[in-house]
């Protein structure tokens, strides 16, 4: 057996584990998540405590990942998570209308982008954009579809990048 699927999952106060016959949730301070239960795997809640063991006949492929998920969903649910973004270059701004982002990215028109359900758009400056959410997925996929809008270029480096990214510049041509 695997040694992620020993680690028991601690349940922070004010969140709860529902366990279903096809499905799992997790009811938290900042929202409930669920996932699909997978097959072979067996989830038990004791006290503050949920553990997850395999089936008689449960093969070792989805402890781990099932184990995951849930200590993802509870974190998300209890604290949540968040993604830093910058904008990079002379121009680049960012602004919230609503509950709509947006962004001057040097384009011919500012790029409307539209939060998803679940997930907040924060912008502390004009050049920084927070991805706040209880789902680590979504935040990521949010994330990234914002950063592809316009990605750090090779040479300047102008663009959306992740906070602390590193761009690995290239030399210019040489005449």
């Amino acid at each position: 057996m695997a040694r992620v699927i020993k680690k028991p999952i601690t349940l922070p106060k004010g969140t709860e584990i529902k366990l279903g016959d096809e499905a799992i949730s997790v009811k938290g301070p900042k929202g409930t998540l669920s996932t699909r239960s997978l097959p072979g795997v067996q989830v038990a809640v004791d006290n503050d405590v949920a553990n997850v063991s395999l089936a008689e006949s449960g093969e070792d492929k989805f402890g781990g990942t099932l184990r995951a998920l849930l200590a993802n969903m509870v974190r998300g649910v209890s604290d949540g998570y968040e993604r830093k973004l910058e904008l990079v270059g002379v121009g680049y701004r960012a602004s919230m209308s609503g509950k709509t982002l947006q962004l001057n990215l040097g384009f011919s028109h500012p790029v409307q982008f539209e939060a998803p359900e679940g997930i907040s758009l924060e912008t502390p400056s004009p050049t920084e954009v927070l991805v706040k959410g209880a789902d680590k997925q979504g935040v990521g996929q949010v994330a990234a579809k914002i950063r592809s809008l316009r990605p750090p270029e090779p040479y300047k480096g102008k663009g959306v990048r992740y906070a602390g990214e590193r761009i690995s510049l290239k030399e210019a041509k040489k005449a």
